[in-house]
C-alpha cells in the first residue's frame, strides 16, 4: 500500500512493548521485527523500497510519509523516554538515508 501520511494513535502508547506493537501492526512489520528501536529504525529506512520486505506500507522514492502522532502531548508527559526516542530515531533514519545519498522518507506532525 503506497501512504503519504500514516496515523499514529499515541494513546495506545504506554511503553515500549506496546510503542513497537503500535508502529508493527501499523507499518506491517515483518514477523521478524525485533521489536527495538535498531530494528524500528531499519523497518522505517526502507519505506521506500517494498522489496526489501521491512513494511507493508509504503512510499514513491523521492517522497515523504508523515507521522501524524495523535495525542502527542499526553503522550510526551506519559511516555517521555519513547517520545524523545521517536524524535531522534525519526531524525536518525533521514540522516541515515541521507549519507547513504538517499532523500530522506520521514517527517513528523504533532496533533493533541
Amino acid at each position: 500500500m503506497i501512504v503519504t501520511s500514516v496515523k499514529i494513535d499515541c494513546a495506545r502508547i504506554t511503553d515500549w512493548p506496546s510503542f513497537h506493537a503500535v508502529f508493527a501492526e501499523t507499518f506491517g512489520f515483518p514477523s521478524f521485527y525485533g521489536k527495538n528501536i535498531s530494528a524500528w529504525i531499519d523497518c522505517l529506512t526502507s519505506l521506500d523500497a517494498p522489496d526489501d520486505g521491512m513494511t507493508t506500507s509504503h512510499c514513491a522514492p523521492g517522497t515523504v510519509v508523515t507521522l501524524r502522532l495523535d495525542h502527542v502531548r499526553d503522550f510526551r508527559r506519559r511516555c517521555p523516554e519513547q517520545y524523545a526516542a521517536l524524535i531522534e530515531c525519526s531524525a536518525f533514519v533521514n540522516w541515515r538515508r541521507n549519507e547513504s545519498d538517499r532523500a530522506s522518507v520521514l517527517a513528523l506532525s504533532f496533533h493533541d
